[in-house]
């Protein structure tokens, strides 16, 4: 079963918002690539039929990347429509007799986390679950016990080989790209570690408030949203050691042994911030305590990265979009040239969006007789206007059973077990004004080794220095 292809596709909530913005252009971009041929079978609890389905469709594709009229009459002929209710044992014995031969569908359940339980239930109990495979949407838990019980209730259930934790920032390329760069470079490895680097930095930015989505937003939190999953999966993808081979399993394991060595966060160097404005966003609570900006630092027990601090940044309303990761090395031991003290060491950046670009800050010498350098960047970009979406990377890889992109079961828990003792109101949220790098007290986590790195300066050509976070470009 690890390595057969799905022979049907069941998507609970067809519905929903994600199914029209990712999930349908993802199964017409899969079948334009030859990467989908089986039926699609679409569950959820409106009442509707064939047609007002093949409407919904067309126009969420309309709206969210445009119809290729080939692939999607295509989509249409694969597609089926289960309407029920997700607790009634009817829904599943019809849902049986759509997948009519099918032996190993795979089950994707982008609904909320509430209803896991009953539909996982409802499979199992329905036969549906036989020599199937599942897709769990992120958030997976909302700390680590529910991730736990979660986690307890899809093994009652499927063999881990079949479950597939879905995290869609590890199905973007430029994530991919780092992963790439760091292990098919033999340049690296002798100064990737405590010897040669001084701290790491990793920030999330998004110049944008919770752009009507508040009701989401007072459930979830920047730590909940994006530092438990996506930014310590880079924080695993960036510090990991080289795994024994390219198997789903070696990669996966080392990720797993590098979460599980980083400390529990420190309440004490955790600062959250909340925009200025926030509360009276629509689904807002007015008394809200809700981070919008969380900046945290974490430390990992090991031999290769102890007293090596990593600095996480993640915010809304902040001057720029963008995600970049920085890698600050030591400076050398000792002044050779009699000049004044640089700005700052070398560094590796990673940039993962806007432009996929991995840069290089070097020290040259300025033309003439005077031994005088000055910081240059060595820059490689790409950006490739066919990039495969996400999702559309995703679910082909689950079709085939390829778990490299998805998230185990000890992985997500090491992930919760770091985030656990800062989630709630245990520290306490600072206002910041929009389009500023969040509140000032992010700047004192990080003072003592420089300053943050502000995405805004890496937009140009060439070299900057530390920017302090409460300002603006």
């Amino acid at each position: 079963m690890k390595d057969s292809l799905s022979d049907a596709l069941v998507f609970f909530g067809v519905t929903g918002d994600l199914a029209s913005k990712q999930i349908l252009p993802a199964l017409q971009s899969m079948i334009r690539h030859g990467n989908l041929n089986v039926p699609v079978i679409g569950v959820a609890g409106r009442p509707w039929s064939a047609d007002q389905l093949r409407a919904h469709v067309h126009d969420s594709l309309e709206q969210h990347g445009g119809v290729d009229t080939a692939a999607f009459e295509k989509l249409i002929s694969l597609l089926q429509y289960v309407s029920g209710n997700y607790k009634d044992e009817t829904t599943y014995t019809k849902l049986r007799n759509a997948l009519g031969s099918a032996k190993h569908p795979l089950y994707y359940l982008a609904i909320p986390p509430s209803l896991f339980g009953p539909v996982v239930e409802g499979l199992a109990k329905s036969g549906c679950a036989n020599n199937a495979r599942v897709v769990i949407e992120k958030p997976f838990g909302r700390d680590l016990a529910s991730a736990q019980s979660l986690n307890q209730i899809l093994r009652s259930v499927f063999p881990e080989s079949a479950i597939f934790r879905i995290d869609h920032y590890l199905g973007k390329e430029p994530v991919q790209n780092v992963l790439y760069f760091r292990f098919a470079n033999s340049f690296l490895e002798p100064i990737w570690n405590r010897n040669y680097i001084k701290c790491i930095q990793i920030t999330m930015a998004e110049n944008f408030g919770v752009a009507g989505r508040g009701k989401f937003y007072e459930e979830a939190g920047a730590i909940r949203d994006v530092v438990q999953n996506h930014l310590l999966q880079l924080v695993a993808i960036l510090m990991m050691d080289a795994p024994s081979g390219e198997d789903s399993d070696a990669i996966r394991g080392e990720k797993a042994r590098l979460l599980r060595s980083a400390k529990p966060l420190d309440p004490s160097e955790v600062v959250r911030g909340q925009y200025r404005g926030y509360p009276q966003e629509p689904g807002v609570d007015p008394d809200s305590q809700v981070e919008t900006f969380a900046a945290v630092k974490l430390h990992i027990h090991s031999w290769r990265w102890a007293n090596v601090p990593v600095y996480i940044r993640a915010g809304k309303w902040v001057p720029v979009t963008g995600t970049e990761i920085e890698v600050e090395l030591k400076r050398p031991p000792q002044a050779v040239f009699h000049q004044s003290e640089p700005a700052h060491s070398n560094y590796y950046r990673f940039r993962l969006s806007p432009l996929v670009k991995i840069s290089l800050c070097a020290r040259a010498k300025v033309p003439g007789e005077a031994m005088r350098g000055e910081e240059v960047e060595l820059v490689a970009t790409h950006q490739s206007p066919d990039e495969m979406p996400p999702y559309e990377r995703l679910l082909t890889n689950a079709m085939r059973g390829d778990m490299t992109l998805f998230v185990r079961e000890d992985t997500v828990e090491a992930a919760w077990r770091i985030v656990d003792p800062v989630l709630g109101n245990v520290t306490p949220v600072y206002e910041y004004e929009p389009d500023t790098w969040g509140p000032p007290q992010a700047d004192q986590l990080i003072a003592q080794d420089g300053g943050w790195y502000n995405p805004e300066h890496s937009m140009t050509s060439g070299a900057s220095g530390p920017h302090p976070a409460g300002e603006q470009a």
